[in-house]
Order: structure tokens, then sequence, then C-alpha cells
């Protein structure tokens, strides 16, 4: 009987008779022998590979992630791996190209060394926002990524909060990608009970500012905002009554920061009296602690997906909350071939 407690059929490869009788092992040995997860992680990550091994219950996979002296990245694997099923957690956010060609080596190395099946676990998804052409001659770079992964030896890949859903439709492989909401929802329900209104920072966001704002019964919002180019934005004006009540603005990332707090001193204006935000990747890059830090928002919260850094660690109005068991159940149904769907509900 294998590890997942399936029997195995032994018959077709020995010829419909039973197979040898092998030596008899220790129960250290045996149980080597039939464990088949392991769980690796390159440089953007550790700590929620640590945190998704720890809740497993397994060790992280001996490897090394390193580079030579001229920048190149370097990949060794100290322990077989042949037939079994890898996982590898890498988020790729900043920097973001060296972390993708962390994975796709690892990858790579994983395949060539007779892996059975291996399951790209990229927490934050890079380059998700460039979905479309937008304009001319502009690149579709997250189709570019998905066609890397599996050329790399991704068999499928589980991903957390896709800044668009349709990328699913961008591999040829199995994607599942799952949603922070439980994880937030369950801290909102208990920091913020009375008098919410939910506020989708864009017209895109409305779906998921609506899927927040159902179980809690709270309001709607949404920030009508003029884009001028990237990065940048300008706040028009507040469409939805947001006086007197606790705003939270709901967004998948929170990158430079510039709409987030534009959009609370919207709020603030129009008569909201407090506004905080919540998101699933905090990328925070360029000024966006320095915006928040002098911004009317009180609170954000954020997930681990990407962990933070400089700045971002001491900045008091930031609260992290972890989806590592999120990620570990759904390791875990995928492993044992079980059903990961429900883990969307």
């Amino acid at each position: 009987m294998s590890s997942n407690g399936r029997t195995r059929d032994f018959g077709s490869r020995y010829g419909g008779s039973n197979p040898p009788v092998p030596a008899k092992k220790s129960f250290e040995e045996k149980a080597y022998m039939e464990s088949s997860i392991c769980v690796f992680t390159g440089n953007s990550n550790r700590p929620l590979a640590e945190s998704i091994c720890g809740i497993l219950g397994i060790k992280i996979g001996n490897g090394e992630v390193k580079k030579f002296s001229d920048g190149e990245t370097s990949v060794d694997i100290h322990q077989s791996i042949r037939g079994k099923d890898i996982f590898i957690v890498q988020s790729t956010c900043s920097p973001t190209n060296e972390h993708l060609m962390e994975l796709l080596i690892m990858l790579d190395a994983m395949r060539r060394a007779s892996a059975k099946r291996i399951t790209a676990v990229i927490p934050y998804f890079g380059y998700a926002r460039q979905d479309r052409k937008a304009s001319p001659r502009t690149p579709i770079t997250a189709k570019l990524v998905a066609n890397l992964l599996a050329v790399s030896g991704a068999h499928r890949v589980l991903t957390m909060d896709l800044h668009a859903g349709q990328i699913q439709g961008f591999f040829d492989i199995p994607v599942d990608n799952l949603y922070a909401k439980p994880v937030v929802l369950k801290y909102i329900q208990g920091k913020y009970p009375n008098n919410l209104c939910i506020v989708s920072p864009d017209a895109g966001g409305v779906e998921r500012a609506r899927a927040y704002a159902k179980p809690l019964k709270a309001d709607l919002a949404i920030i009508d905002k003029k884009r001028e180019r990237a990065n940048e934005s300008d706040v028009m004006h507040i469409i939805g009554d947001v006086a007197g009540k606790t705003c939270l603005i709901v967004d998948d990332m929170v990158d430079t920061a510039g709409t987030l707090t534009n959009g609370a001193v919207a709020l603030k204006e129009a008569g909201a009296a407090s506004v905080a935000a919540c998101c699933t990747h905090a990328v925070l890059s360029g000024p966006a602690i320095s915006r928040i830090d002098s911004s009317p928002l009180e609170e954000i919260v954020a997930t681990d997906t990407i962990p933070l850094k400089g700045d971002a660690t001491m900045c008091k109005k930031i609260t992290i909350l972890s989806v590592a068991n999120l990620l570990a159940e759904a390791i875990k149904r995928i492993y044992e071939e079980a059903s990961v769907s429900e883990l969307f509900m």
C-alpha cells in the first residue's frame, strides 16, 4: 500500500504475478522509503515554506540555491527525489527576475532528477498585471511566464489571488488559484464588526469587493479613478454612501500605494469615520511606505505571500496574516489526489 493509502497494482509490472518479497527493513528505513512528498524552496520566501513544512509535519527539502560570481543562479539538490512528488514554494516577488529564474532552474533540476510530479507553488505570481495587449506593440508577459514554467518542467501550478483570473487559461497544465479571503475575512470580522463599508479601489475590483461585503453584511462603495500612467492614479469621486462609516478598501495587491492612499484621502473627504485596507500581496515598492505612513489609513492587512523587507518591516500600520495553513492543505490534497475546489469556497 502506498503512503497515501491507495493499493498499488503490481500485477501489470510483473506479468500478473505477485512481486518478489523484499527483505524486511527497519522502521526508519521503511518510513523513508514510503515518504514520497518533498517541499523545496528558493530564496524568495523561505519563512513561508518552512511554515508550510511545519504544518505538514515534514522537513524542508535539502537543496541549495546560490549564485556564481557573475550572478548566474546555481541549484544543487542534495537528496534523491526520483519518483517523488515535488512542491517548489517560490514567490516571484522583488527582485522578480531573479526569483523567477531561481524557480525555472529549480524546475529543470527536479525534472532532470526524475521527479514523478512537480508542482510550482507560487504564492505571488509576478508579471500577472501584463495579461493583455493594453496598447500596440506590448507583450503579454503573463502568458510568457506560463509557457516558461511548463517548458521548465512544472506539471501543475498552485498560486493565490491572481491579478486576473483568466491567466489560468494561459496554462496548458492544471492551475489551482486559491483565495486568501477566508484568512482575511476571519480577521476583519473580529477587528471591524460594526458599521463597515467595503470599498473597491476601481471598477475592475467590484466583484472582489462584493465577495467580501456579502459574508460581512457590509455596504459597498466604489472609487472612480482615472489612471494617467502606470503606478499613478487620480481619484475622481466616490460611488456610494461612506459618511460616518468604517471603510475598508479591498484589493489583490498594493504596489506603490498611490491608488490606495489617494483613495483613503477621497474617502475621508467624503465623510468616512475611518479608513483601512486589506490585500493579499504586499508588493510595497518605491515610495509605498512613505505614502502609507503619511496617509489617513489606520491599518493595512496583508498576507505573507511576499515577505516584508526594509522599511516595510518597521511600518506599524501593516498587519500580516499567514496563508501557510491554506497552502499546506492544498498541497496535502494535491498529493492525495483529493478535491482542491473545496478550498475555494
